[in-house]
């Protein structure tokens, strides 16, 4: 066991001093001061201690992060939601990545290495006979969910993708990309098995690890990415049923606030600061990253809508207007306030939504799109329109999730994309550098050159 143990700590420690220092590492979470290749994995603490871990690096660096370089910014630059203001951002701007380019690179080495830890967790915790039985469900229930979470973005992002299910190197640094199908197969395998192992109640206070609810809107996401339209209505009703826990914040400020009653699952940032989302988004002098395109600002919502009041901030000085997120309201304090939202009710709403209308079930369909937009400020679809059609409803609800989802983890680009719009929307609006075949990132040109069986996406 003690080999075991050892062999998985130094995978871990490795992992997770990446981009940051090891002493970072040792301070997140309990027990502190007591992190050693020798503990790892010996209790609960320790165990517990590995998984938070990765949550604590995933919200400092990466795809995951909400910097300059997350899916929320690159995937936003990609769709039709930002502007750039010079490389190397104008790539993702203009859809015109070249294969050696280092955003592409940290989305696709961070997502790897947070997959890696989890398959590390994975090993390690059945030998681990410290730890009791039921952190033991917990923390595979977590490490299942990482997986999927990334694969998730992976698969999206990247099309098929190595299927990586173990920490050994050898194998991993071989493997082949594995059919789209397939990486969906064990994303709701992991997620499946994860809902059996987590509990509702979170184990903490807070909402910054996974619980079964997580788990479950993750597969109502995946389902509906799948077009099976029975279970992503299932799975999205079982969240939404959960209203002992879960319920919309009718004050569009406090919706992204740190355990608002909408967050399903939350990032929490590093010691002492809040969302790099605010910090990344919020503009107070000229933008040099990205800012909301005029377009997005004056077309995208209706009249009186409460989003594009509470949601959308304008920054003037001598050299333009521009306008930029405003979900979360902070940009730098150390009182923390707001943490990442990466899960939240309302996308529920919008998942079952786009269900229903699928399966004809067009009231049902019509109630949930007028909870969002009930909120909103805006009229109730059932008020003005009651006898919409089918194709209509459904149009209805990619509208709804582009007011509503806007620059929140490439929602905008993945419904694109998914919907087979990507090129309809976007050639227009990006020109001669769109291709049908940037709906994909390149695969990164050095784990081509490592991994010898990994082959470039079309176009590329």
């Amino acid at each position: 066991m003690k080999k075991i143990n050892n062999k998985v700590t130094y995978i871990l420690l490795m992992l997770l001093c990446f981009n940051f220092s090891c002493k970072k590492f040792l301070e997140i979470g309990p027990p502190a001061d007591k992190i050693t290749t020798s503990q790892v994995f010996e209790n609960d603490q320790i165990a517990t201690s590995a998984v938070t871990g990765v949550y604590a690096k995933m919200a400092l660096a990466g795809f995951a992060s909400g910097n300059q370089n997350s899916v929320s910014s690159l995937c936003g630059l990609s769709a039709d939601e930002f502007i750039s203001y010079g490389l190397p951002l104008d790539n993702f701007f203009k859809n015109d990545i070249p294969v050696i380019d280092d955003n592409t690179r940290q989305l696709w080495a961070s997502a790897y290495s947070f997959i890696y830890a989890s398959n590390a967790i994975l090993a390690g915790l059945p030998s681990s006979i410290g730890v009791t039985q039921a952190t033991r469900n917990q923390l595979q229930g977590e490490a299942l969910f990482i997986r999927a979470f990334n694969y998730f973005y992976l698969v999206n992002l990247y099309g098929p993708v190595p299927l990586n299910l173990t920490p050994d190197y050898t194998v991993n640094n071989v493997a082949s990309r594995t059919p789209v199908n397939d990486v969906y197969k064990q994303i709701i395998a992991d997620l499946v098995a994860a809902e059996g192992l987590l509990t509702d109640p979170y184990v903490s206070t807070e909402r910054i690890r996974p619980n079964k609810a997580a788990a479950e809107a993750l597969l109502a996401r995946c389902y509906l990415y799948n077009k099976d339209w029975v279970n992503a209505e299932k799975y999205a009703s079982l969240v939404i049923g959960k209203t002992t826990t879960y319920s919309l914040v009718s004050d569009l400020n406090a919706v992204f606030k740190k355990n608002s009653t909408e967050a399903i699952w939350q990032l929490m940032p590093t010691a002492n600061t809040n969302s790099l989302d605010g910090a990344t988004f919020i503009l107070t002098v000229t933008p040099y990253n990205v800012s909301l395109t005029n377009n997005f600002f004056n077309n995208a919502f209706e009249a009186n809508d409460k989003r594009k009041t509470n949601w959308v901030g304008v920054y003037t000085n001598t050299t333009g207007t521009y306008y930029y997120p405003f979900k979360y309201k902070v940009q730098n304090s150390t009182t923390v306030t707001e943490y990442s939202m990466v899960l939240r009710l309302a996308e529920q709403f919008l998942i079952r939504a786009e269900a229903r209308a699928n399966q004809t079930n067009l009231s049902g369909a019509i109630d949930d799109i007028d909870v969002i937009r009930n909120r909103a400020g805006i009229p109730l679809i059932r008020t003005i329109n009651p006898a919409i059609g089918q194709s209509a409803l459904l149009t209805a609800v990619q509208q709804e999730r582009r007011v509503e989802l806007f620059t929140e983890w490439g929602h905008r680009w993945l419904d694109l994309k998914r919907s087979a719009q990507a090129s309809t929307i976007l050639a227009p609006l990006k020109g001669s550098t769109w291709q049908a075949t940037d709906v994909l990132y390149p695969i990164p040109a050095d784990e081509i050159s490592r991994n010898h069986n990994i082959t470039q996406n079309a176009g590329y």
